[in-house]
């Protein structure tokens, strides 16, 4: 069965003028983008704040991948700034509940994102209370990481557990492992560097859409 996989364009940088460039880029060929956010604690790198996130193209809707630590802080300052969803990390916080219980309060969508060496039966407990699973296929907070394949062997086992979760896939996706990922059965592909960093931006982005095209 197909799951016409999309590939969302993933801005990671923490220079505000890149943010506008990279975001007015998108908006000719997409109208939805993932942005990273990443404090220097959770992971090593910072990015842009939310604060420089305010004024992005009005027809381009976003959801935010937090890399945060203490992530239940900033569900309220991203729903405020236009994120149609935040997706924060088990790994970031001892409270996973606490985090999703301020997203339904503030009637945000919330994912949850594991790490390559977190086993899916951490997130067993929370699996029925998010709405997509985001798989990190590279250890976060870098453009251009390698990409770690045997953490696509999760998508079955999520699938196992709840069958109809959205899931996705985060990091080192390029054209030569783009099938292979979307033939795992998930539903959304997040892209960087294969995007962004390329001589034309819109003509990668299409080219990568169309090689997952009927999974």
């Amino acid at each position: 069965m197909s799951r016409n996989v999309k590939v969302v364009p993933a801005i990671l940088t923490d220079d505000p003028s890149a943010l506008e460039k990279m975001a007015r880029q998108a908006e000719t060929f997409t109208d939805f983008v993932q942005i990273d956010i990443m404090d220097g604690r959770f992971v090593p790198s910072r990015s842009i704040t939310r604060e420089q996130i305010v004024g992005l193209p009005d027809k381009l809707k976003w959801e935010v991948h937090l890399m945060v630590t203490n992530p239940e802080e900033y569900v309220a300052d991203f729903k405020q700034a236009g994120a149609s969803k935040v997706i924060f990390h088990h790994e970031a916080t001892t409270s996973p509940h606490k985090v999703i219980s301020r997203s339904r309060d503030l009637e945000i969508d919330i994912g949850l994102a594991i790490n390559p060496e977190t086993p899916v039966s951490a997130v067993v407990p929370y699996i029925d209370q998010v709405d997509s699973i985001l798989l990190l296929t590279v250890t976060p907070g870098f453009y251009g990481s390698k990409f770690i394949p045997e953490v696509m062997d999760k998508v079955a086992e999520l699938r196992a557990i709840r069958s109809g979760i959205k899931i996705g896939v985060d990091g080192g996706v390029k054209e030569n492992n783009i099938r292979e990922i979307a033939s795992a059965g998930v539903d959304y592909i997040c892209v960087g560097s294969a995007i962004f960093l390329q001589p034309d931006p819109a003509k990668s982005y299409r080219h990568l859409q169309s090689l997952v095209q009927g999974y």
